[in-house]
């Protein structure tokens, strides 16, 4: 029996433009995240299925666990709340505010937000987390 080998061609698949590809994507993506809002306020907002998106002038109110506040992501007392928002009202007509607080925060402390907003007529929305 005359049993020959037969040469076949190995078949390599070159991986090195893949890894340079991926390379690349990891980079831009670390770069990218690290660009992303470093100055977040990290709050558990309360969730909705009814939530609608306001496309007027806005000022955000943040309340945080530790009862801390922020207008426009500045810490600010409570009692500080109702004089800058006087400032932002004089400087344009229909004004809203989002208010985002943490689920954990007291209603009384809401309300206190809530009444300060009733009493200088502005417009009050309560920012929630979709399901």
């Amino acid at each position: 029996m005359n049993l020959r080998k037969r040469n076949r061609p190995a078949a390599e698949v070159q991986t090195s433009a893949m890894n340079d590809i991926m390379f690349f994507l990891m980079l831009f993506f670390l770069i990218a995240s690290t660009l992303t809002n470093p100055n977040v306020i990290k709050l558990l907002l309360p969730k909705s299925e009814s939530g609608q998106s306001i496309s007027k002038k806005t000022v955000s109110i943040a309340v945080t666990k530790d009862l801390e506040y922020f207008l426009d992501k500045q810490p600010v007392k409570l009692e500080d709340i109702q004089p800058r928002l006087l400032v932002y009202k004089q400087q344009v007509e229909e004004l809203t505010i989002v208010l985002s607080v943490d689920r954990t925060v007291a209603i009384q402390d809401v309300v206190q937000i809530m009444d300060i907003a009733n009493k200088m007529g502005i417009k009050l929305v309560l920012a929630t987390e979709p399901k």
